[in-house]
């Protein structure tokens, strides 16, 4: 099985911590070139030093706020007139806050939209011309199980991410023919700040203690526990690899199995 990702260049979007830095760390670990991109310059700056690095490999990272899609589309521009070959590209960003979907603004629908769709896309159109030229690109998009599953709580979220599920599945049809897959990894429960936020919200929320939360969240996963980030790290870093090269248009849950649909 071919898991070398030598001489491959990604793009890793939110990846500073949680599941995009640990998407990063795994790409390194099979040989990519990775570029970090995400708001934080100090923390890229941590996150990069700490990827591993062996036969030549290079990393790097590029500073660019996600809630403004223009200085994305810059920042990118300017890092492909200097490195124009990019094999891999990994959409993720943070998702929008709780509250049920009568309650929100249209704001936080146009804001959402715009932070993971458009950015997406944008990102997509940069990189696919590289991806076409070598035969070879991989674009894996970081969801939700909420589109599969809407998740009670998250009303804008599941609306967005429910769009770049359709977004990401017409691309694959369009980029199949050019050695190019689509796929989008589908997190349940995992342990980022997100989660800890969520626990401490229903905590409060229910009037309980945290751990009461942990063990009612952990009960609803047939695994019994959270989701490592490294784990789904691994499957991301596998749907880039040569292996993975037939599997294209699907999602993939790495949730312990708490998703109800097929």
């Amino acid at each position: 099985m071919d898991l070398s990702l030598t001489g491959k260049t990604a793009i890793v979007c939110g990846s500073t911590q949680g599941i995009g830095y640990a998407s990063a760390v795994e790409l390194a670990l099979l040989g990519a070139n990775v570029t970090l991109l995400a708001r934080n310059e100090e923390k890229l700056k941590t996150a990069v030093a700490s990827l591993d690095t062996q036969l030549g490999q290079k990393h790097q990272y590029r500073v660019a706020d996600f809630a403004n899609p223009d200085d994305v589309k810059t920042v990118v521009d300017a890092y492909l007139a200097e490195f124009p070959e990019v094999h891999l590209l990994i959409n993720n960003t943070g998702g929008p806050a709780g509250g049920p979907i009568i309650e929100a603004k249209l704001e936080e629908f146009t804001k959402t939209f715009a932070a993971h769709l458009l950015n997406n896309q944008l990102l997509a159109q940069a990189v696919v011309p590289s991806m076409k030229k070598a035969g070879y690109g991989r674009i894996v998009n970081i969801i939700s199980t909420s589109v599969k599953q809407p998740i009670v709580g998250l009303g804008v979220s599941n609306t967005i991410r429910g769009a770049v599920a359709q977004w990401a599945k017409t691309l694959s049809l369009e980029l199949a023919q050019f050695g190019i897959t689509v796929n989008n990894v589908l997190p349940g429960y995992t342990k980022t700040a997100r989660l800890n936020a969520t626990l401490d919200n229903r905590a409060k929320a229910q009037q309980k203690s945290r751990a009461e939360i942990e063990a009612q969240m952990q009960a609803e996963i047939p695994m019994g526990r959270f989701v490592e980030p490294e784990e789904v790290g691994a499957a991301v870093a596998f749907l880039c690899t040569p292996a993975a090269a037939a599997i294209s248009g699907i999602n993939v849950p790495v949730d312990g199995g708490k998703t109800g649909g097929l």
